[in-house]
């Protein structure tokens, strides 16, 4: 009976010392309240940016009928993706920083992770989609209006939608399942799975695989189609014989590789390289580029590069100047 009684008493200590976190501590990018506020204000004026180029965006493609085609159907779901992604990290940010609490409660915190996985990995395989659009446009062009249909093009949009939330959803109930015991603060200003993951005391080797198998593919094959799709595309602008034709292939072109360049490059550095050369600052760093700079960027660098779509803006604007195509 006496080993019986100190076996429970064990188990009882044991619990006490794993009670599951209510809420988490999320310590941002600084503890000191200067850098606070200066973040505060940076954070805000990018958000603000961002949202009013991505809605922007969204409404010169749907209020101009002559942007009803592929590309620009792409894009206007790539602002959208955008939109949700900034959305998702830097208003709890914001809050945070004004409010003086960094705390986000355990339900919280999950969903917060769910969409951050869910609208990442959208992204990833939309940037893929638009790249094989691209590549019909450039390489196929007299067959493109046959294969590039509506039909095509809402499966295009469908499919990375659809993967990526049950991706994200299977991480989430996995998550769900881990125990968090004393430690609760996450040294990040979002809820990262991989942070999370780090912080159980539960066993978290499914956890760790489930990442490798489901969030590697995510990034690594769109990231593969895209440069498959980007190799003809440049032998074939190579060869066309004008100047002015090349410059005008490499515009629509350029911008997609330019933003696919920020995300890529920055998602592969955070969760590709070795461990012993992460930092807490460079992930940091490298995480606020593709959470928060690159989404901001996305609608200035399609607009700055696009005479339609500046046109289209122009309009929606009522600067006639600015809609001169």
């Amino acid at each position: 009976m006496g080993g019986l009684a100190s076996v429970k008493d064990l188990r009882a200590r044991k619990m006490r010392n794993q009670t599951s976190v209510l809420e988490f501590l999320l310590l941002g990018l600084s503890e000191h309240p200067e850098e606070q506020q200066f973040f505060f204000r940076l954070f805000l004026g990018i958000y603000l940016i961002g949202t009013l180029g991505n809605l922007l965006t969204i409404l010169a493609i749907g209020f101009d009928s002559h942007l009803y085609t592929p590309m620009y159907f792409f894009l206007s779901n790539l602002s959208f993706l955008d939109l949700c992604f900034t959305t998702t990290t830097v208003p709890k940010m914001l809050v945070n920083y004004l409010s003086g609490s960094n705390a986000i409660s355990y339900s919280e915190c999950l969903a917060q992770m769910y969409f951050i996985n869910a609208f990442g990995a959208s992204d990833s395989i939309l940037l893929s989609a638009m790249a094989y659009d691209r590549y019909l446009a450039v390489c196929h062009p007299l067959h493109y209006g046959t294969i590039m249909t509506s039909r095509l093009c809402a499966l295009l949009v469908a499919v990375p939608w659809i993967s990526a939330h049950l991706i994200s959803m299977v991480h989430t109930i996995f998550i769900g399942h881990l125990s968090f015991c004393m430690n609760n603060k996450i040294p990040h200003f979002f809820c990262d799975i991989n942070t999370l993951i780090r912080l159980s005391c539960s066993d978290t080797h499914i956890n760790e695989m489930l990442v490798l198998f489901l969030g590697g593919p995510v990034v690594l094959i769109p990231f593969i189609c895209i440069v498959v799709s980007y190799t003809p595309i440049v032998s074939a602008v190579w060869k066309v014989p004008s100047v002015q034709g090349k410059w005008k292939a490499f515009s629509t072109c350029g911008s997609h590789l330019s933003v696919v360049t920020l995300f890529y490059g920055t998602v592969i550095g955070v969760y590709f390289n070795p461990t012993s050369t992460h930092t807490t600052q460079k992930d940091m760093i490298a995480t606020v580029m593709y959470t928060v700079v690159t989404p901001t960027l996305n609608p200035f660098i399609y607009s700055l590069r696009n005479n339609d779509l500046k046109g289209a803006l122009g309009k929606l604007l009522g600067l006639k100047h600015f809609s001169k195509r």
